[in-house]
């Protein structure tokens, strides 16, 4: 099995270490780095170091789990400078989507997870891999990466607009999804591989 890309692997260690930070620190941290609506709470540095907090540790593994699984490939294939251009982007997208629907909403609640910038890993797998096979957990059916990136889209996009998961930003992941997708078609130009 290769070693992980640098970047991929810079990545998850970050968040591991701010994990650990939080759990010792405990939310005196999470406040001024969370993602807060505009507002009095709000701060610029927040569309950046809401993606390094997670609230527990099944939060932080399955986000990291992700990175791994989607952004291992993407950095081999891009580039690390390149592939963490895209990540970035995909998570102020995704706080940019955030601070939109807080702001209609009127919802008052701040946001931490990598989310955003995993589900703009997925979207990008799925471009450029469309002849890869996924096995979710559930449905433990294989498919094609793009038919998963457009089935997982679509329940997010039904859960937002819903709300019926309370806690889970949806839209931030739609966000990191939507900047993804931008940067695909207008910044991250590579031939994709077709396996």
């Amino acid at each position: 099995m290769p070693s992980l890309p640098p970047m991929t692997l810079l990545l998850i260690v970050t968040n591991a270490i701010a994990f650990l930070l939080q759990s010792m620190v405990g939310d005196d941290v999470i406040a001024p780095l969370a993602l807060w609506p505009l507002g009095h709470d709000f701060q610029p540095w927040q569309v950046v170091t809401y993606a390094f907090l997670h609230g527990n540790f099944t939060h932080v593994l399955f986000n990291m789990f992700g990175v791994y699984m989607f952004g291992s490939d993407l950095e081999r294939v891009w580039g690390s400078r390149r592939y963490l251009i895209y990540y970035m982007v995909c998570v102020l997208s995704a706080a940019l989507a955030q601070l939109v629907v807080s702001a209609v909403t009127g919802a008052v609640y701040p946001t931490i997870g990598a989310s955003g910038g995993v589900f703009g890993l997925l979207l990008a797998f799925g471009m450029t891999f469309p002849r890869r096979m996924i096995m979710p957990l559930f449905p433990p059916i294989p498919m094609r990466a793009p038919y998963f990136v457009a089935i997982y889209g679509l329940l997010e996009l039904v859960l937002g607009v819903t709300g019926s998961q309370a806690g889970v930003a949806h839209f931030a992941h739609l966000g990191g999804m939507a900047g993804g997708y931008l940067m695909m078609k207008l910044g991250v130009r590579v031939r994709p591989p077709m396996r």
